[in-house]
């Protein structure tokens, strides 16, 4: 279980304060695809970084299981992070020097070697892109991009994938693809929690959430 506990979060610069999280409540369990929908600026992306342990919240918990995120050290927050977090953004940031191969090997795992390549060759495999392995990002398609990603996210099995806008900037059979993999993941047990503006997603989705005025609300 994925458990969120009053989070708050609040951007401050030198003029003002915009509280964008508001007293935040969630759970999530294994198996369940759920989608995040809000207007733009309603803080779809400010609470994905919060689950995912990238942004400590002004106030609240997240608790992956039996860890909660925000009482570890940096270090113990980056370890869990990559041991059972996954995340797909909408602008790929696959590594442009590496190889889509490169790419996933360049994943933190405790895998020795060969297990990593194995492991690397088995998910380009499942979704046809080894005969495109040992190209750069630049040389693929904003599909097969985003297959690695989604490979990438995979790698270690993750308990949680987090997913921002990732099928924005694909076209509808590139966006099914992708949508495909999210959904065999959450058939396996994950979770995942998809932050979007399409409706398209939502036929994928255990249940739907609305983010407004700081707090989730259930269609």
């Amino acid at each position: 279980m994925i458990r969120a506990r009053s989070i708050e979060h609040t951007w401050r610069d030198a003029s003002r304060e915009v509280r964008c999280l508001n007293g935040l409540d969630l759970e999530l369990e294994a198996g369940e695809f759920c989608c995040l929908r809000g207007v733009s600026g309603s803080g779809k992306t400010t609470l994905l970084l919060a689950l995912g342990g990238m942004l400590r919240p002004t106030e609240g918990s997240v608790q992956i299981g039996d860890e909660d995120l925000y009482s570890l050290s940096s270090g113990a927050r980056a370890r869990a992070r990559a041991r059972e977090i996954g995340f797909v953004f909408q602008m790929f940031h696959l590594v442009p020097y590496l190889t889509a191969r490169e790419n996933l090997l360049a994943v933190r795992s405790k895998l020795g070697k060969p297990a990593r390549e194995a492991r690397a060759d088995e998910l380009l495999e499942s979704v046809g892109l080894t005969d495109r392995a040992d190209h750069r990002p630049a040389a693929l398609s904003a599909g097969e991009r985003q297959r690695v990603a989604v490979c990438r996210a995979l790698f270690n099995n993750p308990t949680l994938v987090l997913a921002d806008e990732p099928t924005g900037n694909l076209d509808p059979d590139s966006a099914a693809v992708v949508l495909d993999l999210l959904t065999q993941y959450t058939a396996q047990g994950g979770v995942v929690l998809m932050a979007t503006h399409s409706e398209t997603p939502e036929s994928r989705a255990s249940r739907t959430l609305w983010l407004r005025e700081g707090t989730l609300h259930t269609t």
